[in-house]
């Protein structure tokens, strides 16, 4: 069974309420159709009738207290709140639903900040990322061909601390939605000091905050992409290496490296990408690419219903 058929079964296995606020768009209509006729999940289509007026006028003089602080307009949070997006991410901060997936016709940086200012941050990351499940035909590489690849979509130039944050974060949805031991690569252009930089002090320093603060977790770095998932590149360039070329969780250095990896990894090799999966907040939600199919928005909503399970 290949991974994304295991993820769509898990959901099922318990079914949790997945808000998704992009109604208009004609894929996410498809989507809740199959979602609900294979049983992955409850799904709520946040069509206007299924707005209570006032509902959203508690969310909102909620939002403004949340953000007190902020000092938001008033008006300017109204019209915040004339998005269904932050009407959805507010009935999973209540409790209503158990998550939310949008990005089929909003950016990743609108449904990340409804996220944040909506969910808030998990306290242990207290940062927000991403990751993409990687599903690769036909290889032997990783776990029989699937990946979590970290960040492609939130922070641009992570430092040490987030990028640990980041690798701890990815371990954890790579154990709960698909059932593996994580094994952490941190990527660089260097294999344990096969070269010098700025960038290579950063990783190293990132290995050394993880293993504090999740000292079971296999995790090692920097070590470039080959050393990192193929064994016979890993007995050459770093034999000593715990992973043994066999890393399943790909943290990459920067936020320009991830998307041009995953993409690539996602249109060379024909791969699947469920994804952006949105990391680091107190409930669980999904980004979407924009070009998403209906099929990639129905198996993002089974990963975050495994996560809300």
């Amino acid at each position: 069974m290949d991974a994304v058929t295991k993820i769509r079964q898990k959901a099922k296995s318990k079914q949790m309420t997945i808000v998704l606020p992009e109604y208009e768009e004609k894929r996410t209509q498809e989507a809740a159709k199959i979602i609900s006729a294979e049983g992955i999940a409850k799904v709520i289509l946040l069509t206007p009738d299924k707005i209570n007026t006032q509902d959203r006028n508690r969310y909102i003089e909620e939002f403004i207290l949340m953000h007190k602080a902020k000092d938001f307009d008033a008006g300017e949070v109204k019209k915040m709140f004339d998005d269904p997006l932050y009407y959805g991410a507010m009935m999973v901060r209540e409790g209503k639903a158990d998550g939310f997936v949008a990005g089929a016709a909003h950016t990743t940086a609108d449904v990340a900040r409804s996220a944040i200012r909506c969910l808030e941050l998990d306290r242990r990351m207290t940062i927000a990322s991403s990751c993409f499940i990687m599903a690769v035909p036909d290889c032997s590489y990783g776990e029989n061909g699937t990946f979590v690849f970290a960040d492609c979509g939130i922070i641009p130039d992570p430092n040490s601390r987030q990028l640990a944050c980041i690798s701890l974060a990815a371990a954890e949805l790579a154990e709960k939605v698909l059932d593996l031991t994580p094994r952490i690569a941190l990527l660089s252009y260097s294999t344990k000091g096969s070269a010098r930089g700025r960038s290579v002090d950063k990783i190293t320093e990132a290995l050394g905050l993880l293993k504090e603060m999740a000292p079971n977790l296999l995790a090692d770095g920097e070590m470039q992409v080959d050393a990192a998932v193929v064994p016979a590149v890993a007995k050459i360039k770093y034999p000593n290496s715990p992973i043994q070329g066999r890393a399943n969780v790909l943290i990459f250095p920067s936020l320009e490296a991830g998307n041009i990896g995953y993409k690539l990894v996602e249109r060379l090799a024909r791969a699947r990408a469920l994804g952006p999966l949105l990391m680091g907040f107190n409930k669980p939600c999904s980004d979407l690419s924009r070009g998403c199919s209906a099929e990639d928005i129905v198996d993002c909503v089974a990963v975050t219903a495994i996560r809300a399970q």
